[in-house]
């Protein structure tokens, strides 16, 4: 459940205008992100900013009162509908990168609270967004190391205009170069100027005599990609490979962003991966097991000659050093293969096996602890 609006300001519902008023002005100072510079400052900023917008009218507090918190934050309910575009959206929109925040607060506390928007870096080069790649690989390429050739689609610098979007560069008339329009709003505390990014040049605080056709004025176009890549070995499910600045192109002459190539790795129908240790399980006859002797066994690199001690246990576990994956990230560590013992026993007995199996039942077979300590209880 979300909070309620007295509890983000603080107050009882029974709290007075003017006591929420107090609240919500001690709160918004110790919450403004030019004063409080923790990473959840601006969250709570907006927060009790939300609840002062309702709180603050004794009209819009009259409806959240009788139909509570949350009928009133969905505008689900009856009456609702048209306060969605009142004080509660207006103070929300207020937090968008288009409005300066120093004129909304100047009613409330005099002046001298600034806010600096980054939206007022749109004419500044800015780098282009990373890319996600999923690739599928088979379980013996993981293994091995392989070489993969993928085709992606992304927006790229335009070369008919260097990425500029037009030809013969200007100063956008409009904004002055800045980027940026102040426009005058009306909100919730009033009248105030919020500045909005140029219509014109798109926050570049450039226009050009010719607009590039290939790319519409963007400096971007979409193209088809073939990128190889080095797939090391002992990768695994999730494991990401950066290309840096292979990815989509920046803005206003930013570089480009990042690829990052994320792998799944399809499961193979034997061995069962858990970190860089191999688990296999791995069949043994009861004659083996009760005599011992050798089995052969595939491992993710060759087979190997296991030998198996007389007297072996169903699931006994053994450990091979140095068969498991390699690291990718340290080409001097790998990990460990584990087999699991599995003792068969046949369903079915010809007579010259039975005969065997009934003279092992004469001699004193439960002469094991397992069976002392079990039939002390019976």
């Amino acid at each position: 459940m979300a909070k309620s609006y007295y509890d983000v300001l603080g107050v009882d519902k029974n709290a007075t205008q003017a006591e929420i008023k107090s609240a919500f002005r001690k709160l918004a100072k110790q919450y403004h992100p030019d004063v409080n510079k923790t990473p959840e400052a601006e969250a709570k900023f907006k927060e009790i900013g939300e609840a002062y917008a309702t709180l603050g009218d004794e009209q819009k507090r009259k409806q959240y009162d009788q139909f509570g918190h949350e009928a009133y934050t969905q505008g689900a309910q009856g009456g609702f509908g048209g306060f969605g575009n009142g004080g509660f959206t207006s103070w929300t929109s207020a937090f968008d990168d288009d409005i300066d925040l120093g004129s909304i607060f100047s009613d409330l506390f005099g002046g001298g609270f600034g806010f600096r928007s980054n939206a007022r870096r749109g004419n500044r080069p800015t780098k282009g967004e990373d890319l996600l790649v999923r690739v599928n690989i088979d379980f013996d390429d993981a293994v091995k190391g392989t070489k993969k050739e993928i085709k992606i689609t992304m927006d790229d610098k335009c070369e008919e205009c260097n990425g500029l979007g037009g030809f013969n560069e200007k100063t956008c008339s409009t904004c002055g170069g800045r980027g940026r329009v102040v426009k005058v709003q009306q909100s919730l505390f009033g009248t105030f100027q919020s500045e909005t990014t140029c219509p014109d040049c798109a926050g570049s605080g450039k226009t050009f005599e010719k607009k590039c056709n290939k790319c519409r004025g963007t400096g971007h176009v979409s193209q088809n990609k073939t990128i190889n890549i080095d797939v090391p070995a002992g990768v695994d499910t999730g494991t990401r490979l950066r290309i840096s600045g292979k990815g989509p192109a920046g803005n206003n002459g930013g570089e480009n962003g990042d690829i990052y190539i994320e792998f799944q790795v399809k499961e193979h129908p034997l061995f069962k991966r858990d970190g860089l240790d191999i688990y296999l399980n791995v069949p043994i006859d009861i004659k083996t097991a009760i005599l011992g002797g050798e089995v052969e066994i595939p491992t993710i690199y060759e087979n190997l000659i296991v030998e198996i001690k007389p007297g072996t246990q169903n699931e006994e576990k053994l450990r091979i050093k140095g068969k498991g994956m390699k690291d990718p990230n340290s080409s001097s560590k790998i990990g460990d293969m584990y087999i699991i013992l599995k003792v068969i026993i046949p369903e079915k007995l010809d007579k010259n096996q039975k005969e065997i199996f009934s003279k092992l039942d004469k001699e004193d077979l439960q002469n094991n602890s397992e069976f002392k300590n079990f039939q002390k209880y019976l």
